[in-house]
């Protein structure tokens, strides 16, 4: 699991790094609200070898962490709320939405979904 924080590229430069050869859980919980983001990553931890065969990444995105442009491109592109606790994104390889989610989903579910 990524943190975006800890990247040096832009949130829609790593996202086109991915696109056409990973699926990608993109993670978004306000600082406040981190129990859900931590509840996501823990329920994938006991699924890592689904998530390997499902070719999923999981980039977890903090609001207070974010930077402006990154959060401008999530707004525009994937219609966010800043204000919103928690958003799931299960992103397809061509770099379209599947699924949105507004709280952590079981992995078995996230799995149907791809």
């Amino acid at each position: 699991m990524e943190s975006i924080a800890n990247q040096q590229k832009s949130l829609k430069a790593l996202l086109s790094e991915k696109k056409d050869h990973r699926r990608v859980l993109l993670l978004y919980g306000r600082d406040d609200a981190q129990h859900y983001l931590i509840e996501q990553q823990e329920a994938l931890t006991e699924f890592k070898d689904d998530v390997a065969k499902h070719e999923l990444d999981t980039i977890v995105i903090i609001a207070s962490e974010l930077q402006e442009p990154d959060r401008q491109f999530l707004m525009h592109e994937y219609k966010l709320v800043p204000s919103e606790d928690f958003v799931g994104w299960l992103l397809d390889k061509d770099g379209s939405i599947r699924e949105t989610y507004k709280k952590p989903v079981s992995p078995q579910d996230l799995f149907k979904a791809i």
